[in-house]
């Protein structure tokens, strides 16, 4: 992915080592966020609930993130970026090892929605504490190494921690990502930089965001994008049971992991100097994949190519929105990004919930009805990200 300059190291290998644990954050995050998708029936079965009900639990955590977000990170803004970071990987680190030995469905939703906060302030503070490190002109690149723990997250560590789930049981999967959690608070008490907080000011607020046209585009890109993807992953176990896809469940994630791989390294490369151009070709490959697993989902090959681009489409769905929204400001980078990760995951609840009511309330279109969604949700995004030439420049 070339090379990355660190103010906080003078050497090449510490830099990329400080970048990969950051990342390796941003992959507990999602792996925390996710894993019940791709456990849903296991948890569903184990815990005695409906599929509906384990599926609200990735939405409820994505409402805490929304509902969250721009308070608390308005509130830490002022706290050292490494403290503030430590806090919220025990936060992770607990929340997913009481899940890992409860029977009770409210303890467990109780649990999600302190994950959910503490994702909600995770995204946007490490992608402006990453930027805090190198120059201006390689934010963008900077953003992508640290999201793709999100990436590698969906593509590697879904599918691995979904063969546990289904080969193990479900509870071992949330063991292992406490283990994985409270490790990588370790390394980073020892390793990372220590980057103090700034003041808010009315002129960096949230509001004061709110009123840059530019931002609002970004936002609305951010909700339609998620939307469009939110609502088939979350469900995706029941699209790979309804198209019989060759393989199942643990082959369409893998083969959309590599997608999400190929896209991130690819986007690490054009994301500083082709912005605009990387988001519409994204959008477009979502678009594309999506209309053939709704309307040819049961031919082999063509619904395996379908998983890959539907991957290289959500590969650098984080990065890409992170880096538009952090354009358009410069100081208090972590507010901006609060804002619009507030949106992002607003989305992921919104998805989720239309998603469920689709599957109750049109039984005749079922998991494939969530994909239609997807397919109007596309359109529109990839006319206006066409059309803001001036807000998505480079």
């Amino acid at each position: 992915m070339g090379t990355i300059n660190c103010k906080a190291s003078g050497k090449s290998y510490a830099t990329w080592f400080i970048f990969g644990l950051m990342a390796s954050v941003t992959f507990i995050g999602i792996l925390s966020e996710l894993v019940p998708s791709g456990i849903l029936p296991q948890m569903s079965e184990g815990l005695g609930i409906k599929q509906t009900q384990v599926g609200f639990l990735v939405g409820v955590y994505a409402l805490a993130s929304a509902i969250f977000a721009i308070p608390l990170i308005s509130m830490t803004l002022a706290v050292n970026r490494k403290t503030l970071l430590i806090i919220l990987l025990v936060g992770f680190t607990l929340s997913n090892i009481v899940v890992a030995f409860t029977s009770s469905y409210n303890l467990i939703v109780a649990m999600r929605i302190i994950g959910g906060i503490c994702a909600g302030i995770m995204w946007p503070m490490i992608a402006a504490y990453g930027t805090a490190l190198v120059p201006s002109d390689q934010q963008g690149k900077a953003i992508t190494i640290i999201m793709a723990g999100n990436t590698f997250g969906v593509s590697l560590g879904l599918p691995l921690m979904t063969f546990i789930g289904t080969e193990i049981g479900w509870r071992t999967t949330f063991l292992v990502l406490g283990a994985l959690g409270a490790t990588i608070a370790l390394l980073s008490i020892k390793y990372l930089p220590s980057i103090a907080g700034e003041k808010l000011t009315k002129t960096n607020s949230p509001f004061a965001m709110l009123k840059i046209p530019s931002v609002l585009l970004v936002l609305l890109l951010t909700f339609l994008s998620v939307m469009a993807h939110y609502g088939a992953y979350t469900y995706i176990t029941l699209l790979v049971e309804t198209i019989r896809f060759h393989g199942g469940i643990s082959l369409a994630l893998l083969i959309f992991g590599i997608g999400s791989v190929v896209s991130v390294l690819l986007s690490a490369k054009v994301i500083d100097s082709h912005l605009r151009g990387l988001i519409v070709s994204m959008l477009v490959c979502g678009l594309v994949s999506m209309s053939f697993l709704v309307f040819w989902g049961g031919i082999n090959g063509l619904s395996h190519l379908a998983f890959f681009l539907w991957g290289l489409a959500f590969g650098p769905l984080v990065t890409m929105y992170q880096t538009a929204v952090s354009k358009q400001v410069t100081d208090a980078k972590a507010v901006a990004t609060s804002v619009q990760s507030s949106v992002f995951n607003l989305s992921i609840m919104m998805a989720t919930w239309l998603g469920g009511l689709i599957l109750i309330h049109m039984p005749n279109f079922g998991v494939l009805g969530i994909g239609y969604l997807s397919i109007i949700c596309f359109v529109p995004a990839i006319i206006i990200a066409f059309m803001a030439k001036k807000a998505l420049s480079s």
